[in-house]
Parts: structure tokens; C-alpha cells; sequence
């Protein structure tokens, strides 16, 4: 069953990363429920139904205005960090403070508490605030979308580049992960758990390029790369220790890591998590 939620029940909910895939969808979800909204980011850019705040993860001085009368945060990690505990557990331990009492971390279905990274925090949060949740969604069906690496090269020369072999993925649609946060924000009660979130089904790349290549109208392909080629590919845009764990999530996923799907987006928002398929034709094709 869906969590209930109601304006009247909650105060204002600062979301981080508010212009990212999941901020922005996040912020709209919020304003259109009635609910009260920071939407925060380095550049405070104003959104509809959200009132615009600056905030920088690097610079302390930011966290005030951000925090002031604000009662739960949905939180999304500085990105390509690698060590995103060092400037998150300071501003966690000052939003506790301020009156913060429910925290919603974005986080990877690929990293278990304690693990690295957002793993970090993960493990943190149930002994910093009582209202809790980990979002752990797969990986995201937008990927294929905008400006990411995969839609670049779809453009670019018709292939999807990885080093996950045949295995298979339940990716999932941002619209899903986003309606998940906002019930995990303002139900009644908090999920206090972390919640894996999947797509309907599991599929591998190659699969996803055969959709692409339907919808789309044009030949689209995957390109298997080893693990060594995926990391030199990725260190050319980003630091080498931050490419080095995306390959090998990309491995990870050809050992048949992520080969499962959950009924997470139906149990918490009462209606089915949407296909890759119906992805594509709405935003694709």
C-alpha cells in the first residue's frame, strides 16, 4: 500500500541537487502536492512552487540559510566524490541541530551501507536522525537521455560503450525513483529502511540498444569493452579513482549484480514502476 501523505503533516523540505535528474523532479513533485520547498543549488535557480536557496557542499557558509526552518532534507551527493562523508557528515550533524528530523539520501543500488562513497553516509544516518530512508535505485533509464555518455555516443556513431557483457540491469525511470522520495519525505511514518528501486524488468545493454534501434528508428548497438578499456575511457574525463569504481560497477554488473528487480515503486507509491519501453517512446523516439 502507498505511504499517506499530507501537506498539513509536514514543514519545509530542503532539496539538494534541486536541478539534477532526480532534484528537479523531486521539487516538482513536492510543489505540486502542496508541500513547502527549498529547491537548493550553487546557483539558487529559482524553480516553479519552490523558494531558491544557494548551497555549495564545499562551503560551510551556505548550510544556514539552506537549514533555516527546514525539517527534513532530501540529500544528493557532491558529484564524482569519492569521499563524500568529509563535507556530508559535518553539515548532517548541523542540519540535526537546526531541527532537520527526516533525511532521504540518494544513494546506488550498486553500494551497500557502510560500502564506499554514499555507502558511507548510508551507514551514518539511522544514528544521526529517528525519520530515515536510503534511496537505492538501479541504474537510471535517463542515462540514455541529455548529455550522458551513453546518449552522446548513441548520437555520436550509434553504440552504447560498457563493460557489463551480457549481463542484465533493472533500469529505472527517474519519474519512479522521484515519486519513491516523495513518499519517503512526507509519509506519515518514515521507511526508517533503505529501499532497492527497480525498473519492471531486468535487461542487459544489448537489450536496450534493441529498444533504442525500434523506437528510435535507427541502428543502435552495444559495444563490449573490458574492464581496462572502460576505465581508460572513463579516466579521460574524469579522475582516474572515480573512473576506476564506475568500471567496475560495470563489471560488477557483467557478474550479475544488479540481474533483479523489486516491487519497491508499487508497494510505496500504489502504482507499477514504468518499463524501459514506455521510457523510450516518450522521451526518445
Amino acid at each position: 500500500m502507498p505511504t499517506d501523505t499530507a501537506p498539513s503533516a509536514t514543514g519545509t523540505t530542503l532539496v539538494i541537487g534541486a536541478t539534477g535528474t532526480t532534484g528537479r523532479r523531486v521539487v516538482d513533485r513536492l510543489a505540486a502536492g502542496g508541500h513547502r520547498v527549498k529547491a537548493a543549488s550553487r546557483g539558487a535557480t529559482a524553480l516553479d512552487g519552490a523558494g531558491a536557496v544557494r548551497f555549495d557542499w564545499y562551503d560551510p557558509a551556505t548550510f544556514g540559510d539552506a537549514l533555516d526552518g527546514t525539517d527534513r532534507v532530501y540529500l544528493v551527493a557532491p558529484v564524482g566524490s569519492l569521499e563524500p562523508a568529509d563535507v556530508m557528515l559535518p553539515f548532517l550533524d548541523r542540519a540535526r541541530t537546526a531541527g532537520v528530523r527526516r533525511a532521504v539520501l540518494l544513494s546506488s543500488s550498486a553500494i551497500e551501507s557502510g560500502g564506499p562513497a554514499m555507502g558511507q553516509i548510508h551507514q551514518a544516518l539511522p544514528g544521526l536522525f529517528d525519520e530515515w530512508a536510503v534511496l537505492r535505485p538501479s541504474w537510471f533509464m535517463q542515462n540514455f537521455t541529455g548529455d550522458q555518455p551513453h546518449a552522446l555516443s548513441i548520437r555520436a556513431d550509434g553504440t552504447i560503450l560498457t563493460a557489463t557483457g551480457a549481463g542484465r540491469v533493472g533500469f529505472v525511470d527517474a519519474d519512479d525513483i522521484a515519486a519513491v522520495a516523495v513518499h519517503a519525505l512526507t509519509g506519515t511514518r518514515a521507511p526508517n529502511s533503505d529501499l532497492v528501486i527497480t525498473g519492471p524488468q531486468t535487461l542487459s545493454y544489448g537489450d536496450v540498444a534493441d529498444v533504442l534501434s525500434e523506437v528510435m528508428g535507427r541502428t543502435v548497438t552495444h559495444r563490449q569493452l573490458t574492464y581496462e578499456q572502460m576505465g581508460d575511457r572513463l579516466a579521460a574525463v574524469m579522475p582516474a579513482e572515480y573512473a576506476a569504481m564506475l568500471a567496475g560497477m560495470d563489471r560488477s554488473i557483467a557478474e550479475g549484480t544488479e540481474d533483479r528487480t523489486t516491487d519497491t515503486v508499487e508497494r510505496v507509491t500504489g502504482r507499477p514502476a514504468g518499463s524501459f519501453r514506455a521510457f523510450a517512446e516518450r522521451e526518445l523516439a
